[in-house]
């Protein structure tokens, strides 16, 4: 008698793959459609270009300075509004390269031009840093989870910094010149731009790249996130949450220091308050591109210095309250900020 052998039993199915997350490209479809508008608006291709140009070099600069911000708001849920004299400690600290670095910044050289300012952004940013260190023990540590005494708190310290700064550099205007090399324009046609804006495009550029991997791509970002998520949990992996967010509030030190470096070398003139006066726009940004998010504070610096500069041009009297304008108009339409970082 034959033996039948036993039926095969039937493949298991295949698991189905992790849920990705989606990309938003509405945003960023938003924001040029808003450049694509402005063209028969400003009605001069050469003068939408040049308006065009110098928006993007400003907002990567305010996208620099608000950057530190939305780490330390979005992340630690700290309220840092003292955010703003770190950028004003940033730009003092660079006039104490000027007389050292005289050479350098007064050579045509583009190499030396660069090698000035990496130099001065890098003293800035080790300056900001280590205050910032300070700053969290003495002003932050003490009201963790208290919003109402951090806001208290840090508006009292940003004064007594910006007061620290008034006695040590004394009340007048500081000059932090431009190097020599990277002064005037670059002109194709009828269209000119100047080489800062440039330069600070592609170091903005450095920055959001750097942060973006940074904060999706290694190791301390996932614990970063992790943190923020569910601390007790990570604590119980034996990660130090506490150092981790110390370390997170001094980067988010020295990159306010990078902005006002940036920020002075544009301006070449300016006093203790070159940080409060971009302080509302550094929040604007924060909160319409979403707390947390380096992807959101990059799109909404961009739509807020596009918004400046286009209406500043078509209409100076509405240039003050453009950036509330777009503020409401992002918030009604998502609530949550442009890229909100839960999704």
């Amino acid at each position: 008698m034959a033996v039948l052998d036993p039926p095969l039993a039937a493949p298991e199915p295949a698991p189905e793959p992790l849920p990705g997350r989606t990309r938003d490209w509405v945003p960023a479809a938003m924001i040029a459609g808003f450049i694509a508008l402005a063209l028969p608006l400003v009605g001069s291709v050469p003068t939408w270009i040049t308006l065009t140009v110098a928006a993007l070099a400003m907002g990567m600069m305010l996208f620099i300075m608000a950057s530190g911000l939305t780490l330390v708001f979005g992340l630690m849920d700290v309220m840092n509004l003292g955010h703003a004299a770190f950028v004003a400690v940033g730009a003092y600290t660079a006039t104490l390269l000027v007389a050292p670095l005289k050479g350098l910044l007064a050579s045509p050289a583009v190499g030396a031009s660069l090698l000035a300012i990496l130099a001065v952004i890098a003293a800035a940013m080790l300056v900001t840093a280590a205050l910032g260190w300070v700053y969290e023990r003495l002003f932050i540590k003490p009201v963790y989870g208290d919003h109402l005494k951090q806001i208290l708190v840090t508006i009292g310290s940003m004064i007594i910094i910006e007061q620290l700064v008034l006695v040590l550099f004394g009340v007048n205007q500081m000059m932090l010149p431009l190097p020599e090399a990277v002064r005037g324009s670059i002109v194709i046609g009828d269209v000119g731009v100047e080489r800062y804006r440039l330069v600070a495009v592609g170091v903005g550029a450095v920055v959001f790249a750097g942060l973006t991997l940074l904060l999706g791509r290694t190791r301390i970002g996932l614990l970063i996130r992790a943190g923020v998520e569910n601390r007790a949990m990570v604590e119980a992996l034996g990660y130090r949450v506490r150092g981790i967010f110390v370390g997170v509030f001094v980067a988010g030190s020295a990159l306010a220091g990078l902005g006002g470096v940036m920020w002075a070398f544009y301006r070449e003139q300016f006093t203790v308050a070159i940080g409060a006066e971009v302080l509302v726009q550094m929040l604007i940004i924060v909160v319409i591109g979403g707390l947390g998010s380096i992807t959101g504070c990059f799109a909404g610096a961009m739509l807020i210095a596009l918004a400046t500069n286009y209406v500043g041009f078509l209409l100076p009297d509405l240039a003050l309250v453009s950036n509330i304008l777009v503020m409401t108009a992002v918030l009604l339409w998502r609530p949550q900020g442009l890229y909100p970082v839960n999704q």
